[in-house]
């Protein structure tokens, strides 16, 4: 099957599956994108009044993937090893499957797989803007599949598991392009979701180039970025709740992060994931370090371990930064009395006193 037929093809099943409730605008220029709305859009979004927590959210989640037959499968370990050194997608489970073109994956299913990635959008002075964190719980369902009804019955899943949440389908837009693209040894095509104003996610459909017949396909949303969706509140409120104002938001990125690596067992080292650790904790300055970062660990521990299954508990966590600040003092001192100058933590800048 030529890739352009398999994205027309894709196109067409959307049209039946979804009915005629949903309405199909195409582009008239060279990009071929589209759009598909509902035909009762424009009514006014009223947030639930209820807040759940995190756990709270993560189990209506895994009972609404479940009630659609996609049962929930083991996060994978946050330290990667291969292609990245920490997991950065739950797509990495299909990586036998669509990039050696076998007939296996390391997960299948739903997956609140928790993900580091330094590629989130900020602002000119280098901060992350709104709706987008260093680390975060990559809400996902990574599944092989044998047909392209396969792909587009997981969009009409995906609509019944945001119901279950509380958002509706006239609040919903999905952006997509009559166009395949190709990375390596894997092709695809991205479907966009939109809660009104904001993106919340995408569904792709990928096959191995080689193995076309080696299909599946990925929904991505992020389970911060749908509670925002949801509920509206301010952004840095709904994440870091009493520590918003605390100090500056680099800081709290920074902490929030370090607990989801130290708490998956990686400990700060000079290369490797442990490189990536010292690198998100040289974030941390030794004045908070001073007065104690115990509350922050403890909050952001419990956030992270409610999908994830963390080998260190949140004290030793606290003890690994605080030791990983005061090394970096004695490594900083160290190059001072060499000359050599002090190490500066990424987007800052560094003098020997």
């Amino acid at each position: 099957m030529e890739s352009h037929s398999r994205a027309h093809q894709a196109v067409a099943a959307l049209r039946q599956v979804l009915g005629p409730q949903w309405e199909f605008s195409f582009a008239d220029h060279p990009d071929r994108t589209f759009e598909i709305r509902h035909r009762d859009r424009g009514t006014p979004y009223i947030p639930p009044r209820s807040t759940p927590s995190w756990t709270e959210l993560l189990t209506t989640l895994s009972m609404a993937f479940a009630d659609r037959g996609v049962a929930r499968d083991k996060c994978l370990p946050l330290r990667w090893g291969r292609e990245t050194e920490l997991t950065i997608s739950a797509v990495q489970a299909l990586d036998p499957l669509l990039k050696d073109g076998r007939a296996l994956t390391y997960r299948k299913g739903y997956l609140p797989q928790p993900v580091v990635r330094f590629t989130g959008d900020r602002d000119e002075h280098g901060d992350l803007l709104d709706g987008f964190l260093t680390a975060f719980v990559n809400i996902s369902r990574v599944q092989p599949i044998a047909s392209i009804d396969d792909y587009v019955d997981a969009l009409d899943d995906w609509l019944f598991v945001l119901s279950q949440l509380g958002f509706h389908a006239r609040h919903i837009e999905i952006h997509g392009r009559v166009e395949v693209w190709h990375r390596r040894q894997v092709a695809g095509v991205t479907l966009m979701f939109n809660h009104l104003d904001l993106t919340i996610g995408d569904l792709v459909l990928l096959w191995n180039t080689e193995h076309p017949d080696r299909m599946a396909l990925d929904l991505g949303t992020g389970l911060e970025r749908l509670a925002w969706a949801r509920t509206r509140r301010d952004w840095k409120e709904l994440v870091y709740g009493p520590f918003a104002d605390a100090v500056p938001i680099a800081v709290l990125d920074a902490i929030r992060t370090a607990t989801l690596l130290l708490g998956s067992g990686i400990t700060p080292s000079a290369k490797g994931a442990g490189g990536v650790a010292r690198r998100v904790i040289a974030a941390v300055p030794p004045g908070l370090v001073r007065l104690g970062t115990s509350a922050l660990v403890r909050a952001f521990h419990q956030h992270w371990a409610a999908s994830a299954d963390l080998q260190v508990p949140w004290p030793a966590i606290c003890s690994a930064i605080e030791e990983e600040v005061a090394g970096r003092s004695v490594r900083t001192s160290h190059r001072c009395r060499l000359g050599k100058g002090p190490v500066a933590p990424e987007g800052t800048e560094a003098s020997c006193q």
